[in-house]
C-alpha cells in the first residue's frame, strides 16, 4: 500500500493508502519526489473537470525509479527522472505523422489514468525521462512546463538575431523568455502587470519588461522595436488582454503564437482583427509538448539545458512545497483568485 491524494468528488480530496502500482512489461515504477500542482489541477479538484472519481492527479513530477518492468533497457533503479505525462495510442494518423500531442486516442498521467500525487507511480519506459546528479528534483518537476514553452518556440520558424514579446510573466512565460534567449533573440520583452515578475524575467536574460498597467506602455513596448513591432510574439497567460495586445505588438510578417489557454470567450474587433491583415503576420497555437522521435527534442533539450545551466531555475518559481499529506490545504489557497503566486510543489516524501 502507498499513500496517495484521491479526488472523490467536487472538492473532495483526501490523503488516504491506496495499492501500489506493480510496473508492467515496459514500465518502471518511480518513487515520486516533487509534483508541481498544474492550473489544470485546479478545475479537477476545485471545480467539475476531472475525468472520472476517485482518481489521483499529478502529472509535473520528478523521481527515481524504484523498480522495472520486464523488458525496460534505457533505465535502471536509482536513475533520476522526469514524468512524460502524455500517452499516445501511436496508432492514430496524427501519431504515425510524430504529431503526439493531437493523438486522438491518447490517455494522460494525472488526469485519464492515475498520476503522481502519490508516493510511487507507474509509467511506460517512455515517459521517464533521465536527467543528471546536477540537476535538482525541483527543476525535475518543471520539465513539463519548461517543455511546454519551448514547443511554443518550435511551432513558429524561429530565427536568432530578431525581436520578441513575451505576454504574460508566470511559469510558462519565464521559461519561453529563457528558450527565446539561448536561441538568440536580439530583444526579449516580457509583458506583465506585476514589477516582481519583470525584476524575475530580467533576471533570466530578458532585455525590457513592460508593466501593462502602466500609461503609455505601448507606445514604450514599441520603442524596444524602434517602433516596428515584434518579430515574434507568444502569448503564454490565456488572458483576452493579452490576447488582443498580441495583435497590437505583432510587426509585419511576423509570427504570433498562442500558448496560453483562453478560460472566457474572445472577440476581435474588425480594427484589431485587420492588424492580421495589413501586417500578414502568422497566428498559430501550441498545444502540449511532444515532437518525434517522442516524447521530442522538448524534453531532450530541457534535460540538456538544466544541467549547462543555460536554462535557469529560479527560487521564486515555487510559491511553497506543501507535503503530500496537506495536499488538500494546497488545493484551498487557490480559491481566493490570485493568492497563489508562483508553483506549488508538492513533496511526496515530506
Amino acid at each position: 500500500m502507498m499513500k496517495a491524494g484521491v479526488v472523490h468528488a467536487r472538492g473532495d480530496i483526501r490523503y488516504e493508502e491506496i495499492e501500489e502500482p506493480v510496473p508492467s512489461a515496459g514500465q518502471v515504477l518511480i518513487k515520486v519526489k516533487y509534483t508541481g500542482i498544474c492550473g489544470s489541477d485546479v478545475p479537477r479538484v476545485n471545480g467539475d473537470a476531472c475525468h472520472y472519481f476517485p482518481n489521483v492527479l499529478g502529472h509535473e513530477f520528478s523521481g527515481v525509479v524504484e523498480e522495472i518492468g520486464e523488458g525496460v533497457e534505457s533505465l535502471k533503479p536509482g536513475d533520476r527522472v522526469a514524468g512524460v505525462p502524455l500517452v499516445p495510442c501511436m496508432q492514430c494518423e496524427d501519431c504515425q505523422k510524430g504529431n503526439y500531442s493531437l493523438c486522438k486516442h491518447y490517455s494522460f498521467i494525472g488526469s485519464r489514468e492515475f498520476g503522481s500525487f502519490a508516493e510511487y507511480v507507474a509509467v511506460p519506459e517512455r515517459n521517464a525521462v533521465k536527467f543528471e546528479d546536477s540537476v535538482s528534483f525541483e527543476q525535475g518537476a518543471l520539465f513539463e512546463p519548461a517543455t511546454v514553452a519551448l514547443h511554443g518556440l518550435m511551432r513558429v520558424p524561429y530565427e536568432g538575431g530578431k525581436t520578441v514579446a513575451v505576454l504574460g510573466g508566470g511559469t510558462i512565460g519565464m521559461f519561453v523568455a529563457q528558450w527565446a534567449r539561448i536561441f538568440g533573440a536580439r530583444e526579449i520583452a516580457v509583458f506583465d502587470i506585476a514589477d516582481e515578475r519583470l525584476k524575475l524575467g530580467r533576471r533570466l536574460g530578458a532585455t525590457a519588461g513592460i508593466n501593462t498597467l502602466e500609461d503609455g506602455f505601448l507606445k514604450k513596448a514599441m520603442a524596444v522595436t524602434c517602433g516596428r513591432g515584434y518579430d515574434y510574439v507568444f502569448e503564454t497567460a490565456g488572458n483576452t488582454v493579452t490576447m488582443k495586445l498580441a495583435f497590437a505588438l505583432a510587426a509585419n510578417k511576423a509570427n504570433v503564437c498562442f500558448v496560453g489557454t483562453p478560460t472566457k470567450e474572445l472577440c476581435f474587433s474588425v480594427e484589431e482583427w485587420e492588424n492580421l491583415n495589413r501586417r500578414e503576420f502568422n497566428l498559430t497555437g501550441s498545444w502540449m509538448s511532444y515532437s518525434a522521435p517522442f516524447p521530442g527534442k522538448e524534453w531532450e533539450l530541457t534535460a540538456h539545458y538544466f544541467r549547462t545551466g543555460d536554462l535557469k531555475f529560479d527560487e521564486s518559481f515555487v510559491f511553497q512545497k506543501i507535503p503530500l499529506s496537506r495536499i488538500a490545504d494546497a488545493f484551498e489557497m487557490y480559491k481566493p483568485p490570485g493568492a497563489v503566486k508562483g508553483k506549488i510543489l508538492i513533496d511526496s516524501e515530506a
